[in-house]
């Protein structure tokens, strides 16, 4: 049975516009040889003319504003996080040291939103999704920003109403309907469950009791930090060392002594299980949300239709069908005839030619190459 929703506790607020992180520190290598180490697939055009990550920042910026924008990446990338969002303050980057997965990232991000207003509304986004329908993305994340600081929630999570049975993806179990702010209904929250079987997918898909869970979320610094401490101490014990030093001139050397030895544990491993459901509410419509993860669901992204080819480059095709044919070379000319359900990707320096079905099996293939004559492919 779920929890009764209880009253959130009254608390001062200071009125002030929602602070936006967005996360670009992973790697994609499922989606190899377009998502590098070196350029991870947040930063490359994988749609369009723009990367990711500067769509991610086109959604939000004109709303909130540039100066309430952060980015939060290891340090590794912050020439390219410069070059391609010129217009970010240079104080907005959050720079990790190191790889420690998203509960040390998410709490070093908190951090520093702490440091500025710890009951102020943050919005958590991922740099590495595609949203099709920006105003609807836009309404649901004015929708959350409000119930926060109405006292609705402490936290509001933000769902795409599923188009189908995705395996390949996170979700979100709904409570009942338990308000409607403006025309959007808001619902209580049930579960999250990470990429359940087909099965399982199909009969929540036709229940209709569950969304796709997108990553985003709308809650405020004082009730992560509040998680963090109780169930996740360790982690808390550090990120509480490393947030004093924000803004001195030890930040430096703190964030670099302590933070490679933070856990390396999931966000959701960290805080979202232990969740008390009647402390969250959830929002969805139809977005055209997506994660291209692997360079099929890029594909279907783009073109869903199963007899649909999707290329990119010179590339002549004949015949084929339910293709991903992609050439970054300008100078050379890519010829496929009579294939299906292929994925051919050409590089510089680099070239995939791998079956829909097999793809997971790039991502190990490529681990592979780690300490080894070839380890700069990757």
């Amino acid at each position: 049975m779920r929890a009764i929703r209880r009253p959130m506790p009254a608390r001062a607020k200071e009125v002030t516009i929602m602070r936006i992180v967005i996360f670009a520190g992973g790697t994609g290598r499922r989606l190899w040889p377009i998502s590098r180490q070196s350029s991870p697939k947040q930063f490359e055009p994988i749609v369009g003319e723009a990367s990711t990550l500067q769509l991610a920042v086109e959604r939000v910026a004109p709303r909130y504003g540039i100066e309430n924008v952060y980015v939060a990446t290891n340090e590794r990338y912050a020439e390219i996080i410069r070059r391609q969002l010129p217009d970010l303050p240079e104080g907005n980057i959050i720079f990790e040291p190191a790889r420690r997965d998203l509960g040390a990232a998410v709490g070093l991000a908190m951090a520093h939103m702490a440091k500025e207003s710890r009951d102020a509304a943050v919005a958590i986004l991922w740099s590495d999704n595609y949203i099709e329908n920006v105003p609807a993305f836009g309404q649901l994340l004015s929708t959350a920003e409000q119930l926060i600081n109405d006292d609705k929630a402490e936290i509001v999570f933000i769902g795409e109403t599923p188009r189908f049975a995705n395996e390949n993806l996170g979700w979100i179990g709904l409570g009942s309907q338990v308000g409607e702010l403006g025309d959007i209904p808001y619902y209580g929250f049930e579960s999250l469950t990470y990429r359940p079987p087909l099965e399982r997918c199909r009969e929540i898909f036709e229940q209709g009791t569950h969304v796709w869970n997108t990553g985003f979320f709308v809650t405020t610094p004082a009730y992560i930090q509040r998680l963090y401490r109780q169930f996740s101490p360790e982690l808390w014990r550090h990120i509480e060392i490393i947030e004093s030093s924000i803004n001195t001139d030890d930040y430096a050397d703190v964030l670099a002594r302590l933070y490679p030895g933070l856990p390396a544990i999931s966000f959701d491993d960290a805080i979202l299980t232990h969740l008390d459901a009647g402390e969250a509410l959830v929002l969805h419509s139809s977005m055209g949300w997506s994660d291209p993860g692997t360079l099929y669901a890029l594909k279907e992204v783009i073109n869903p239709l199963p007899d649909a080819n999707v290329t990119k480059g010179l590339v002549i095709d004949s015949e084929s069908r339910d293709c991903l044919i992609y050439n970054y070379e300008s100078g050379k000319l890519l010829v496929a005839v009579g294939l299906e359900g292929m994925i051919v990707v050409n590089t510089d320096d680099a070239i995939l030619v791998v079956h829909k079905d097999r793809i997971p099996l790039v991502k190990s293939v490529i681990n592979a190459l780690q300490d080894t004559d070839l380890e700069s492919y990757s």
